[in-house]
């Protein structure tokens, strides 16, 4: 679909589309909010004209890209289930979780600027997320790899509060063993019933 949704793309314009909210992350990201859309751009290898086509607002570019890297994170539930088995599938959808927040995080200021100009980016991202983590539960459940007993929402506030902790480059590995302790209190064992 186009940037409102009125037509199917064709692909050197998906490929453009894509190109740009990829080159957007990285210079929001990197560079806040202030970035040029002629930067941007010039790193998605695509004029200007081509850029206002698909978001024809600095808002809409940055929406676009947020919303971009939550589908991103949320649509690869399913074939992580289908490469692994479903504990192993959730504990790499954390790290993929974990590198989510931190282009967010990023991405703050640019957010902001969508926030105050009467936008929400994050309007459905909960619910995005939790339907994430619920599919992922429910398959570690059918596996007999994670307990019956576990709340979506205690997941996501856990790998919440994991991000919040462990934010700065520096304390990856730090992260790491942090979902690591999360996923083991995750994990189905037989004398649990």
């Amino acid at each position: 679909m186009t940037a409102t949704g009125s037509r199917p793309l064709r692909a050197d314009a998906r490929r453009n589309r894509d190109r740009l909210l990829e080159a957007a992350v990285r210079a929001f990201s990197t560079d806040g909010p202030g970035v040029t859309l002629d930067a941007i751009a010039k790193d998605a290898g695509v004029g200007i004209g081509t850029l206002y086509r698909h978001y024809p607002t600095r808002e809409a570019l940055i929406e676009a890209a947020y919303r971009n890297e939550l589908a991103r994170l949320c649509d690869s539930v399913p074939e992580l289930l289908r490469s692994r088995p479903a504990d192993q599938a959730t504990r790499l959808w954390m790290d993929h979780f974990i590198d989510y927040m931190a282009t967010k995080r990023g991405m703050a200021g640019a957010l902001r600027a969508v926030i105050a100009s009467g936008g929400n980016p994050y309007a459905q991202s909960r619910d995005h997320l939790l339907t994430a983590v619920a599919a992922l539960l429910r398959a570690g459940v059918a596996d007999s790899t994670i307990r019956p007993d576990v709340d979506p929402a205690d997941v996501l506030v856990g790998l919440s509060g994991v991000t919040l902790a462990t934010g700065e480059p520096d304390k990856r590995d730090q992260a790491g063993r942090l979902l690591d302790l999360l996923m083991d209190g995750l994990r189905y064992r037989p004398e649990q019933g």
